[in-house]
């Protein structure tokens, strides 16, 4: 099976970073997440499918991202490609606790932005959210902080990926 490829599109044009670039991002990061589930759902290349979300959402390309995906607990902390590759599909023998959260095979993307601020050349980003699973059941809330700059090319760029699930308090 072919990998049908998720572009994501931006305007070029020296284009300063605003909000609506940085919620556009976002909802095509949700629905490349998506995708990735449903090509590995298909008996497609997931691995291809991964690599490319990788490569159009994240700066790896520039250098080191600061990577703290949700469910890591043992090796939380990923700088560099391979990590993040491991996180979204699993099956490095560096990472053993993976076991692909892109390929959970996840409905749909939801986000909830408590707040966006840009300085400069680089917007963070905080809030909530949610991945609907393919059955329907509950969604799973996640908080996450992200950052963005603008890559060589003016693509706008995951350089912080910061997510976890909430804290319950200890009584």
């Amino acid at each position: 099976m072919k990998v049908k490829a998720l572009k994501f599109k931006i305007n070029r044009a020296q284009e300063k970073i605003t909000k609506e670039r940085v919620l556009a991002l976002q909802k095509a990061w949700g629905e490349s997440i998506v995708a990735i589930g449903k090509v590995y759902t298909e008996g497609g290349d997931y691995k291809a499918a991964a690599i490319e979300h990788i490569e159009n959402f994240y700066n790896y390309q520039e250098g080191s991202v600061l990577f703290k995906p949700t469910l890591a607990s043992q090796k939380q902390f990923r700088n560099d490609f391979a990590g993040a590759l491991s996180y979204f599909i699993g099956g490095d023998e560096n990472y053993p606790e993976d076991h692909g959260f892109a390929i959970k095979h996840w409905k749909k993307v939801r986000w909830e932005t408590i707040g966006i601020k840009i300085i400069g050349n680089t917007a963070l980003s905080m809030g909530n959210y949610y991945f609907l699973p393919a059955s329907e059941a509950e969604e799973l809330k996640v908080e996450y902080s992200f950052a963005y700059t603008e890559n060589h090319r003016g693509e706008l760029k995951i350089i912080l990926h910061d997510s976890h699930l909430p804290c319950k308090h200890l009584t």
